[in-house]
C-alpha cells in the first residue's frame, strides 16, 4: 500500500517512505520517524508521511500529537479512508470515543468496501461494551472482505458476549477453516459450552501440540482446547495431564507472588481491625451495591440477577476504586497502608466524592448503581469508608468448583495465580479470612450470595438480595432463574457444568480436594 501511496514523488521520498514502512513493520520506531522526518523535510505536505508519522506516534501513546499529525494529513486528503480511519482510532485513543465513532461511521459510509475502516468501527464497539453495534460493523467487514479473520475473531466474541453461543462457535469454525493452527480461535471455540470437539478436532490439536514452530502462548493456548476437547471424549484423566502441562507452561512464564498477595490481604485487615464510626455522612453512596468475590464464583450472575431490575444500572470491572486510591496514593506521595491509617473522616468523604462522580455517567437516572469489580473483595473496608451508606455483595459459590474452574481456565492477562493449584487454593484462603472479617465487621453493609442457595431457592435468595440492596421485589430478577435473560442463563450453565465436571475429574481433583481441606481449617 505505501508504494501506490508514494505514486508520484521523488525517487528520494519514496525510498524513505518504504523504509519508515517497513520500520514500522518491525516495531523500529525511531527508525520509522527518522526516515519520516527525512521526508517532510524535502515535502512538508507530504500526506503520507504526514499520516505514517501519526500511526508513529499512535504506537508511542502519544496520541495528541498522533491526532495533530492525522488532521493534517486529512486536510490534504480529506476523502481519503485510510487517512480516516488512522485519525478515527488515533482520536479513540485519546479519550474522544463519540468523535472518534461519528468519523469513522462517515468513513464507512464513504467508503461500505473498505474492510478495514467497518472492523475498527467494530473494535470501537466492543471496547465500548456495545457487542450488538460491534456485530452489525463486523458483519460489513466480512462482506467486503470474507477472509478478513480478525474481523470473524472480533465477531465471534461478540457473539459470545451476547450468549449467541451457537453463531459464535460458527464464526470461530470459519475462522479454523481458514487458518487451522490459530491457537486463538482453539481456545476461544473451547470456551464456548455449546461447543462439540469430535476425535478429529484431538488429533490435530496434539499435531498442532507437536509443531516446533508453536510459540510458548500458541502453546499454552491449544493446551487449554485439548483439555476441553478430550473432556467431550470422556477422557478425563487424559484431560487433567493436558491441563496439567498447560498450566505449567503458563506459570513458568509468570512471576506470581503469593507471599505478597496475602501480604496485602493482611494489611488491609489491619488498617480496617475495627469498623469506622466517625463518618461525616453515614448516608453518603446509598444507592451503591459493589459485587466481590473470586473469579468464576457467579459474581457476573449475581450482578445480571440485579440488571434484570427496572432501578438498577450496572457497570462491569470499572477499576474505578482502584483508579481513586491510585490518585491519592500519588497525590500524598505515601504507601496506600500508611496513608489509609492516617486518613481524616473528610480525606475519605472527599475520596467517596470523586468516586460518585466517576460513577454518575453509569448511573444515569437509576436509583441503584452496581459495580461489579470482583477483586475489590480486598478493599471493602476501604469502600465503606469512603461510602457508608454503600453495600457490598460477596459472591460465592463452594470452593472446589471456585477454584478448580480458575484452575481450568486460561486467563492469559490477569489471574497469575490461576495457573498453580497451591497458589488458587492459597489465594481462595486470603480471599475468604477476608471476606469473613469483613461479614464480621459490616453486618448490616457486606452479605454473603451463594450460588448453591440461589439453584435451590430462587425466588427466595432474589427477595433477600434485593432486600439487602434496598430495591423493592421485581419478578423480572428471578425469571433470569428461568432463563428469561439470555445470557445469564448461559452463565448459569456454565457454573452447573462447573459442578458436573468436578465429579467427571473424580480422582484427579484428590490434591485440590486435599489443599483445600488444609486451607480451610487454616482460615
Amino acid at each position: 500500500m505505501t508504494s501506490d501511496r508514494a505514486a508520484g514523488l521523488p525517487a528520494a521520498a519514496r525510498a524513505l517512505l518504504a523504509r519508515a514502512s517497513a520500520a514500522l513493520d518491525a516495531h523500529d520506531l525511531p527508525a520509522a520517524e527518522a526516515a519520516l522526518d527525512g521526508v517532510l523535510a524535502m515535502l512538508p505536505d507530504c500526506a503520507e508521511a504526514l499520516r505514517m508519522q501519526g500511526l508513529v506516534r499512535h504506537v508511542r501513546g502519544d496520541y495528541v500529537t498522533a491526532v495533530a499529525f492525522l488532521q493534517r494529513a486529512r486536510a490534504l486528503l480529506p476523502d481519503d479512508p485510510l487517512v480516516r480511519m488512522n485519525l478515527a482510532t488515533a482520536l479513540f485513543a485519546a479519550g474522544e470515543p463519540a468523535t472518534a465513532m461519528a468519523g469513522l461511521e462517515r468513513c464507512c459510509a464513504k467508503a461500505p468496501d473498505f474492510a478495514p475502516a467497518w472492523f475498527n468501527l467494530g473494535k470501537m464497539y466492543m471496547l465500548q461494551q456495545r457487542p450488538a453495534g460491534a456485530i452489525t460493523a463486523l458483519h460489513r467487514a466480512l462482506d467486503a472482505e470474507p477472509g478478513h479473520v480478525p474481523a470473524r475473531m472480533l465477531l465471534a466474541q461478540a457473539q459470545a458476549s451476547l450468549g449467541a453461543l451457537g453463531p459464535a462457535g460458527d464464526s470461530y469454525r470459519a475462522v479454523l477453516r481458514l487458518q487451522p493452527d490459530l491457537a486463538d480461535a482453539w481456545v476461544g471455540l473451547a470456551d464456548l459450552e455449546t461447543a462439540s470437539f469430535g476425535a478429529a478436532d484431538v488429533a490435530h490439536l496434539e499435531q498442532l501440540l507437536r509443531s516446533p514452530l508453536a510459540s510458548q502462548r500458541a502453546r499454552v493456548c491449544l493446551g487449554f482446547a485439548l483439555t476441553r476437547a478430550l473432556e467431550d471424549q470422556g477422557d478425563y484423566a487424559g484431560a487433567f495431564r493436558a491441563l496439567r502441562k498447560a498450566n505449567a507452561q503458563m506459570y513458568r512464564a509468570l512471576a506470581w507472588k503469593p507471599a505478597k498477595s496475602r501480604a496485602q490481604a493482611q494489611a488491609m485487615r489491619r488498617v480496617f481491625e475495627t469498623r469506622r464510626t466517625d463518618a461525616i455522612d453515614a448516608r453518603l453512596g446509598e444507592g451503591m451495591v459493589f459485587v466481590v468475590g473470586m473469579p468464576q464464583a457467579g459474581s457476573l450472575l449475581t450482578a445480571q440477577v440485579l440488571a434484570a431490575h427496572p432501578a438498577v444500572a450496572v457497570v462491569d470491572e470499572s477499576n474505578a476504586v482502584e483508579e481513586v486510591l491510585k490518585a491519592e496514593t500519588q497525590r500524598r506521595q505515601q504507601p496506600r497502608v500508611q496513608w489509609m491509617s492516617q486518613a481524616t473522616p473528610a480525606d475519605w468523604q472527599r475520596l467517596g466524592r470523586d468516586y460518585l462522580a466517576r460513577a454518575e455517567a453509569a448511573r444515569g437516572r437509576k436509583a441503584c448503581l452496581v459495580d461489579r469489580t470482583p477483586g475489590n473483595w480486598r478493599l471493602v473496608g476501604a469502600i465503606l469508608a469512603m461510602l457508608p451508606g454503600a453495600r457490598v455483595v460477596d459472591s460465592r459459590r463452594r470452593a472446589l468448583e471456585t477454584c478448580f474452574a480458575c484452575y481450568r481456565q486460561l486467563f492469559l492477562d490477569r489471574h497469575e495465580f490461576s495457573y498453580d493449584l497451591d497458589h488458587v487454593t492459597g489465594y481462595w484462603s486470603d480471599y475468604d479470612a477476608l471476606c469473613r472479617h469483613w461479614r464480621q465487621l459490616y453486618p448490616g453493609r457486606f452479605l454473603e450470595h451463594h450460588y448453591e442457595a440461589w439453584r435451590a431457592e430462587p425466588a427466595l435468595q432474589v427477595r433477600r438480595l434485593l432486600a439487602f440492596c434496598a430495591l423493592p421485589f421485581a419478578p423480572a430478577c428471578v425469571d433470569v432463574h428461568g432463563g428469561g435473560e439470555r445470557h445469564a442463563g448461559s452463565v448459569d450453565a456454565l457454573m452447573r457444568r462447573d459442578s458436573e465436571r468436578c465429579a467427571a475429574y473424580g480422582v484427579e481433583l484428590k490434591r485440590l480436594r486435599a489443599l483445600l481441606g488444609m486451607r480451610t481449617a487454616d482460615a
